[in-house]
């Protein structure tokens, strides 16, 4: 199965003429887009923020790693039983802390992620501190393409559901949403159990992208990436997520012939998309060709009204 894949990704890039730097720029792309997915349901249409979300990408990562390589499970097999055990485990913490308010239940996820590194940094059998290694690379560009084309799928379906109405409303007024019989702390695990599914989906997929994993990869600083992807491309919107990802792993690289400067003008380009645009590029709404056509109509608007005041 994975001979195939390659074969297929290989033929499909030779055709296109993609080189192995933009096939990697690909790859990190669409890992990113299924982690921010995940966080846009949780934190965009339920506002419940999680620092812990790189510990279930972990999770994700080490499930599938080890199922392939030491019990030579298929990656396709593989790969759903690390988001199902990141799933999980997502279930046992949301049903214990998912009943804390505010930032009480921020810090919790913030120690689960810390703890589970520290953990995986002193366990022998996934290679404590020094990684794990001879993950295959299972993880081509055509097969993160499929995966992202997937998750937005079920993110979109999701959203579109009884469940996504339960989180909007829990986004919008707990306390109303209480009042008219919705099973709020349900609605709130849905969430959380989602967003780690699809947090253990993409580590499942770096970890076939890189061959190789180690616990500082997931760590505070990649939580707190995945939360500033999501609000930057718009809280309450999943095509908001997806341009938002796109652009922060793209950014690096742009900047990447600056050298030194790179991450200053990363961070820079960062703080101005905040600065102009506080509910990000597409918050609370949607990419679609009639969003597109309204959008187009507003800004030629914005251009009449230009050449009135000059022509006054």
């Amino acid at each position: 199965m994975l001979a195939i894949w390659q074969q297929i990704n290989s033929s499909v890039c030779n055709l296109l003429n993609i080189n192995p730097y933009i096939q990697g720029v690909i790859c990190l792309t669409c890992i990113n887009i299924i982690a921010v997915l995940g966080m846009s349901v949780l934190t965009g249409f339920t506002r419940l923020f999680s620092f812990g979300n790189a510990g279930f990408m972990s999770i994700g990562a080490y499930t599938c790693a080890i199922l392939v390589v030491k019990f030579h499970v298929p990656f396709l097999i593989a790969i759903p039983l690390g988001m199902a055990m990141a799933g999980l485990v997502a279930f046992l913490l949301g049903s214990l802390t998912l009943k804390l308010n505010g930032d009480y239940f921020l810090i919790t996820c913030l120690g689960f992620g810390e703890a589970l590194r520290v953990l995986l940094n002193n366990i022998e059998y996934t290679g404590a501190a020094f990684g794990f290694s001879g993950i295959p690379g299972y993880s081509t560009p055509l097969f993160c393409i499929v995966c992202v084309v997937l998750a937005f799928y079920l993110s979109w379906r999701l959203i579109h559901s009884r469940f996504g109405r339960m989180l909007t409303a829990v986004r919008e007024n707990e306390l109303a949403g209480r009042a008219v019989a919705i099973d709020t702390f349900r609605a709130k695990r849905l969430s959380f159990v989602f967003s780690a599914v699809m947090a253990g989906w993409a580590g499942a997929l770096y970890g076939g992208y890189l061959q190789y994993i180690v616990p500082s990869v997931f760590g505070l600083g990649k939580s707190c990436e995945l939360i500033t992807t999501t609000v930057i491309g718009g809280l309450g919107s999943l095509s908001g997520s997806v341009m938002g990802a796109i652009i922060v792993t793209l950014l690096p690289e742009v900047f990447r012939s600056l050298e030194t400067y790179r991450m200053l003008c990363y961070g820079i380009a960062v703080v101005l998309i905040i600065m102009f645009r506080p509910s990000g590029i597409y918050g609370y709404k949607e990419l679609t060709i009639s969003q597109i056509k309204k959008d187009f109509a507003a800004l030629k608007n914005i251009g009449k009204k230009k050449e009135l005041k000059k022509e006054g």
